[in-house]
């Protein structure tokens, strides 16, 4: 037994009977049950109720047991002044003898939920709430009404936009709203794909846009003072282009004042990872997607085709990384350029939380359809989570797909909040 099920019990009235009576025998009848509080203070807000006839408006606070109250000292605290309705799943006064009074000193009316509760209903909630599969709900998906499952994807897609337009924000805020800064410093974690973004994300917060722009036309310098700062330089083999990058750093290190700045090179993570998918070569590809851009944040917020833009971020390194994974000799052969898989890995966590950020920003819808629509024209991602849906006959088709699929999961069924899920709802609602 959990709290949210005595939230979903209340929010959606599932109770067996309409002549509700609290604790101390006084007759209920719940006009509005209110609204849900996600955060500090009563579980409810704006609730109103008939208690023997006199209407009351307030809060409703939600427990398992009438003594949680005294347990969680809300008898003290004023922020609970204003509760009409202690709502519990088993009173347990009488076994411990103490009553519930608000901090005034005045009695709590109590409404205790688990006699009045289908039996049915609960074991259908029970079943879902001690399931250990991953997926609770895996062995009952396929009944579900295929809308009700589309319309729990749409809420889950537009739930993960907002969360990630929320992270590309807190970046807006640290760059006083310069958003060319936000697309590069965006750009710069997802090039690190997972393995290598927080030293990548580190080094895009140590070298400013500004300073790389200025030596666009020569990518030598843009690479002496990425690879410099990002520490790589110090023990790499001299060859010829290393000690070019060498000494155009120093030049430019002190230019920009980026001595200091300077990354360990162990941040960098080499382990288990393909050739491909070296910082060094990311590096590399990064240096020249930035340097053939006048404004990333014009390409990636202005982009109408999708394919365009992909074959856009999938533009070949310098000449060293022709035939270079990583400083030292060379490679027979070497896949230099962003691969098309990467490429719409980018515009998914980059290009797509962006635009949804940007739409908040200039309170401009239209960014996010353009989000949406990006995510609905490209392939689907292939992983073991999409892949589980997928066998659920989820049918993992787009981005979009896929994208609501990990957000369901993780967000969701992790977390086990089957009750908040329309799915869930729905199986538990019979």
């Amino acid at each position: 037994m959990t709290e949210s099920f005595l939230y979903f019990l209340w929010q959606y009235q599932y109770v067996s009977t309409t002549q509700l009576v609290t604790t101390d025998g006084e007759r209920l009848r719940v006009v509005s049950p209110g609204f849900r509080n996600s955060n500090a203070g009563p579980d409810f807000t704006n609730a109103r109720l008939l208690i023997n006839e006199v209407e009351w408006a307030g809060t409703v606070e939600m427990h398992l047991k009438t003594s949680d109250w005294l347990a969680h000292r809300h008898q003290h605290d004023r922020a609970y002044d204003n509760v009409i309705l202690h709502v519990v799943w088993q009173d347990d006064r009488p076994a411990t003898g103490r009553r519930v009074d608000r901090a005034d000193g005045t009695p709590m009316p109590t409404l205790e939920l688990g006699p009045i509760t289908s039996r049915d209903l609960f074991d259908r909630y029970a079943l879902l709430a001690e399931e250990k599969a991953p997926i609770a709900c895996a062995g009952q998906f396929r009944t579900v009404q295929p809308l009700r499952v589309t319309a729990m994807l749409d809420k889950a897609m537009l739930q993960r936009l907002e969360r990630k337009a929320a992270t590309v924000q807190t970046i807006a805020d640290q760059t006083n709203g310069d958003w060319e800064e936000v697309a590069y410093r965006l750009l710069a974690a997802n090039m690190g794909f997972k393995t290598n973004a927080e030293p990548m994300a580190q080094l895009s917060r140590a070298v400013p846009l500004r300073a790389l722009l200025k030596h666009r036309d020569s990518i030598t310098q843009v690479e002496a003072m990425l690879f410099g700062t990002a520490g790589l330089l110090t023990d790499a083999p001299p060859d010829e282009y290393v000690l070019t990058l060498q000494r155009e750093y120093r030049f430019l290190a002190a230019k920009y004042q980026l001595s200091g700045s300077e990354l360990a090179s162990h941040a960098w993570k080499w382990g288990r990872m393909r050739p491909a998918s070296f910082p060094t070569l990311r590096l590399a590809q990064f240096a020249r997607l930035v340097t053939s851009q006048a404004s990333l944040f014009s390409l990636f917020v202005g982009s109408a085709d999708v394919g365009i833009l992909l074959k856009t971020l999938q533009q070949s390194p310098s000449a060293y990384w022709q035939s270079h994974y990583r400083f030292g000799p060379s490679a027979e052969r070497v896949s230099a350029s962003l691969g098309e898989t990467s490429a719409v890995n980018i515009v998914v966590n980059t290009v797509v939380p962006l635009l949804a950020a940007y739409a908040h920003h200039r309170g401009q819808p239209a960014y996010i359809d353009r989000a949406i629509a990006l995510l609905e024209e490209l392939p689907a991602e292939q992983n073991h989570l999409t892949q589980q849906w997928d066998d659920l006959g989820l049918g993992i088709r787009t981005a979009f797909d896929s994208q609501a699929a990990i957000e369901l999961h993780n967000e969701y069924c992790l977390k086990k909040k089957c009750l908040d899920c329309q799915v869930g709802a729905w199986l538990v609602r019979g």
